[in-house]
């Protein structure tokens, strides 16, 4: 489901009438929509990439259908992950939103170009700061297999706790491969010291044309 926060920013792309629906410190995230499918399918094609997701390739045509399918769900929200300048840099989705229970999962893909440069985490505060901000969550969990070193530093780095694995639950290339889950409960979100997505001051601007 997509909430109106209330904070959407500056436009990254006019002729798109593209906006951002949530912001942060140093990225905006605006909502997915099927123009994006060629850039995520790209980015899931990556070597690097398909072994840390444990994905497989698939048709641009079925991750389109996959997108539009997506956006009917009223449990979910994909975002497009924004640098100041507009420069698309990854993907994260709030899934398997549970008002009721108030859980949700997230998830999170970087370009692989764009690693290393604390992205992943700021993007990650982001999504952590609506899902506890905005909509009325109390725990968030993620799932990631165990050797996928750079998704676990960045979630440790937004909060997550590790706390159990799942033996055996990911088949990747032949290989079995357990999966590491971590969560961040509502009252550890709250005892954060770091600045909140609101109360962000750098705004994505649009790309020189």
């Amino acid at each position: 489901m997509t909430e109106d926060t209330g904070i959407a920013g500056d436009e990254y792309d006019a002729k798109a009438g593209r906006e951002l629906a949530w912001r942060a410190q140093t990225v905006g995230l605006a909502a997915l929509d099927m123009d994006d499918a060629e850039l995520l399918h790209g980015w899931r094609s990556d070597p690097v990439t398909a072994h840390e997701f444990g994905i497989w390739p698939r048709s641009l045509t079925a991750l389109r259908e996959r997108i539009e399918r997506d956006s009917d769900n009223d449990d979910r929200d994909d975002y497009l992950v924004l640098l100041p300048d507009g420069t698309p840099v990854g993907h994260i989705a709030l899934s398997g939103q549970n008002l009721v229970n108030g859980t949700a999962q997230v998830e999170l893909m970087l370009d692989p170009r764009h690693r290393g440069n604390g992205h992943g985490t700021d993007a990650l505060d982001a999504l952590v700061d609506l899902a506890f901000g905005e909509l009325p969550m109390h725990r968030l969990t993620a799932e990631t297999h165990t050797e996928n070193a750079p998704a676990l530093a960045v979630l440790a780095k937004s909060g997550f706790v590790r706390e159990g694995v799942s033996r055996s639950a990911c088949l990747h290339r032949g290989r079995r491969y357990d999966l590491a889950v971590l969560s961040l409960l509502r009252p550890e979100w709250e005892g954060l010291n770091r600045p909140r997505a609101w109360d962000a001051s750098v705004g994505v601007r649009r790309p020189p044309v």
